[in-house]
């Protein structure tokens, strides 16, 4: 009985924080099977994405993609983003330890690799970003560009 009061208490909190980036409850829109099968690769990838944010990007970037502005870089409106499409996909598969300029602000921060990510999830969670917030790019990343991307 205790078991299933904490499973109950950790799904309705994982609930919670999934939906947490909407302002209220009555903006939640549920997808029938039908508008889930149309949706095209980049949405399915971007939705896969943002699980993958909360997993591993969200406790630094924040759920606004913002940083903290000094040692962490912004993801949303960042110019290495929308210039550096190589290299991001390096960062997000092996990590960062060098001095990097968003927006024209310098960053020397170490980002850890996200362990056991596929180059799947990698793809995914770079598509996310780059089309959240104020981002958008509609030019996809596939597994099989990351898979390319060499230590």
């Amino acid at each position: 009985m205790i078991t299933k009061l904490y499973l109950g208490i950790a799904l309705m909190a994982s609930v919670y924080l999934y939906y947490s980036d909407a302002s209220s409850a009555s903006e939640i829109k549920y997808l029938s099977i039908a508008e889930i099968q149309q949706q095209t690769p980049l949405q399915k990838s971007i939705a896969n994405g943002k699980d993958v944010y909360a997993d591993f990007c969200v406790q630094c970037h924040l759920a606004n993609g913002k940083g903290d502005g000094l040692n962490i870089p912004p993801l949303d409106g960042s110019d290495w983003l929308k210039k550096k499409r190589s290299q991001i996909i390096h960062v997000v598969k092996y990590g960062q330890s060098s001095e990097i300029m968003v927006n024209s602000k310098k960053f020397n921060n170490i980002m850890p690799a996200p362990v056991g990510l596929s180059n799947q999830e990698v793809a995914d969670v770079l598509n996310y970003v780059m089309n959240s917030w104020s981002n958008k790019n509609k030019k996809i990343v596939t597994a099989d560009q990351v898979a390319l991307v060499k230590p």
